[in-house]
């Protein structure tokens, strides 16, 4: 989840990321009110708190919940 003025990925769009890629699956538009712990918790945090506290940076004020998966090195040879 991120909290963006506009988003800054695209759909299918490949991101380095350490050796390997994350790919953009999708992006919803969503609410603030939509953060729930249990949604703080699937993307790996402890808390709506500590979510926000790595998604909401800057200026912006729309909510855009992001799906991706991790391509290790070399794994976009085969996707």
């Amino acid at each position: 989840m991120r909290v963006w003025t506009r988003p800054h990925v695209k759909v299918g769009g490949r991101y380095q990321m350490d050796e390997g890629q994350i790919v953009v699956d999708s992006i919803a538009a969503i609410e603030m009110a939509d953060i729930t712990d249990d949604l703080a918790r699937e993307s790996g945090f402890d808390s709506v708190k500590d979510l926000l506290e790595i998604a909401k940076h800057g200026s912006g004020d729309n909510v855009y919940l992001i799906r991706f998966h991790y391509l290790p090195p070399g794994g976009w040879d085969t996707a």
